[in-house]
């Protein structure tokens, strides 16, 4: 695809160039081959249950292995619901995406003014994030404000209203961090333009017109179903059901929670694949909107947590040696999500798991199927090299603190780092404390080991630098982390 994208003088989508033709053609998917290959990788890595979509040539290809839960022995099938985390992300950009179409707000709109109850402790930081800003992850939100709004379909106003005292991680503008806060913004902008919620909006504007029938937001809806349970334990072994299937409350919606069949989400990718068009040929987004969403908004110091070196518009984006693709992760109490989309071979993938050591089950799957279905090499795992560099530790140690999490950073007996990654506030409950190692990679880059299954590929990155305003700061799992102390 080359596309380049331009606002005229009224603020409409202008766009010159061509969109190109996928070159899959002759690339076959042989679903018993990779059946067998999912059913093995899926028992080597402790998964208790997984499905995986693929699309190509036009065509959706859906597997299903293992059980939806240890406890009860319920098969995963092809039909089944899982949880997909921040995978929500992409869809609350597409309908706000869809929103700019129908020229009811643009990109560089700004949230207060369609939003006054909007606010951030700072206003004249306030006053700068847009709309591009939340979807690009530059406005300096947090991600990690968990506040229970409760059930009602007010939840996201009160979320909202909430966050207005919740500090910024960093001033808009001065670095790329991931905030979910700023996607459930999003959400409630979406409900103030179409008068309904967030919910309602998705069902009305996405799910129906692309016959989403396995897709929905609220836990009522998902029991219809076959829904897969989360589960939790060690790595490298068989995890047991966790205590409860979500904890998140309903105003995570926007940024945490649509339940979904890895079907219907390669579905929602075939929308992107397609130009903006419904399987049906029914248009949801214009050509313009799905250009701008994959179009590099901001470059990432950490390129190793998602495996992608920038942001568009919602999407991750990633460069594969020349090849271009864009995606997204999620996780979910257990439940660990990917979706990865290489435009040039028409091509989506998504696996959905409900536990274990799903990202080395991602690792070794995606690897094979893109580099047989799109000719993609996927990076190797990260990792710190066999002799690492020294490091001056000395401007590295000291606190750093953002909403809901304090990072210690400090001196091993032996010399050598550790970090110390702890929950507080209305996050304090989320998970133990994690005491991990760091390996240098660069005298910058840090390689942490005993980060647990999300990061089951061995090592989490950890990366230093500073923000645009001069201010120290620590990236992990793609949050800027301002040094305090």
């Amino acid at each position: 695809m080359n596309t380049e994208l331009n606002w005229n003088a009224e603020g409409d989508w202008t766009a010159q160039g061509d969109w190109g033709l996928h070159d899959s053609a002759g690339r076959r998917f042989e679903a018993g081959r990779w059946q067998a290959r999912l059913d093995e990788l899926r028992a080597a890595h402790h998964v208790p249950g997984a499905a995986l979509a693929v699309l190509i040539n036009g065509q959706v290809h859906e597997l299903a292995s293992g059980v939806l839960h240890r406890g009860t022995g319920v098969e995963v099938t092809t039909d089944s619901m899982f949880l997909s985390g921040s995978i929500a992300k992409i869809y609350t950009a597409t309908l706000i995406m869809r929103l700019i179409d129908e020229g009811r707000l643009s990109l560089d709109t700004r949230v207060a003014d369609v939003l006054p109850e909007f606010a951030t402790p700072d206003p004249q930081a306030t006053a700068e994030i847009t709309v591009r800003r939340l979807l690009s992850h530059t406005g300096g939100v947090t991600n990690d404000f968990n506040h229970d709004s409760g059930r009602g379909d007010d939840c996201l106003a009160k979320y909202v209203q909430a966050a207005r005292e919740v500090p910024l991680d960093c001033p808009p503008g001065t670095a790329t961090s991931y905030g979910g806060l700023g996607y459930i913004v999003l959400g409630r902008l979406i409900e103030v333009l179409t008068g309904g919620t967030w919910d309602q909006a998705l069902q009305d504007l996405l799910f129906t017109p692309l016959g989403l029938e396995h897709s929905m937001t609220l836990p009522e809806e998902a029991l219809r179903f076959r829904t897969a349970m989360s589960h939790l334990g060690e790595v490298g072994a068989d995890p047991d059901p966790a205590p409860a299937w979500d904890l998140m409350p309903r105003s995570a919606g926007p940024a945490g929670r649509v339940i979904v069949s890895a079907g219907d989400m390669a579905r929602l990718a075939g929308l992107h694949l397609n130009g903006g068009t419904a399987a049906d040929g029914t248009r949801v987004l214009s050509e313009q909107a799905v250009a701008a969403m994959q179009r590099r908004e901001t470059d990432v110091l950490d390129k190793w947590t998602v495996s992608a070196d920038g942001w568009g518009l919602g999407w991750t984006l990633y460069d594969w040696n020349g090849i271009a693709g864009y995606g997204h992760d999620g996780a979910a109490i257990g439940q660990y999500s990917y979706l990865r989309v290489v435009p040039h071979a028409g091509l989506a993938l998504v696996l959905m798991t409900n536990g274990g050591s799903a990202r080395l089950l991602y690792a070794d799957l995606f690897r094979e199927l893109l580099s047989e279905l799109a000719g993609v090499t996927m990076p190797p795992p990260f990792a710190p090299p066999a002799q690492p560099p020294t490091v001056d530790l000395a401007p590295l140690l000291g606190t750093y603190r953002r909403e809901g999490v304090v990072i210690t950073v400090s001196r091993r007996e032996d010399g050598g780092a550790q970090m110390l990654y702890e929950f507080v506030d209305g996050m304090k409950d989320m998970s133990p404390p994690l005491d991990m190692d760091l390996t240098p990679v660069t005298p910058t880059v840090f390689a942490a080991s005993g980060a647990g299954p999300s990061f089951s590929e061995g090592y989490m990155p950890v990366v230093f630098s500073t923000l645009s305003n001069g201010t120290a700061c620590v990236y992990v799992g793609m949050r800027a982390t301002p040094k305090v102390g």
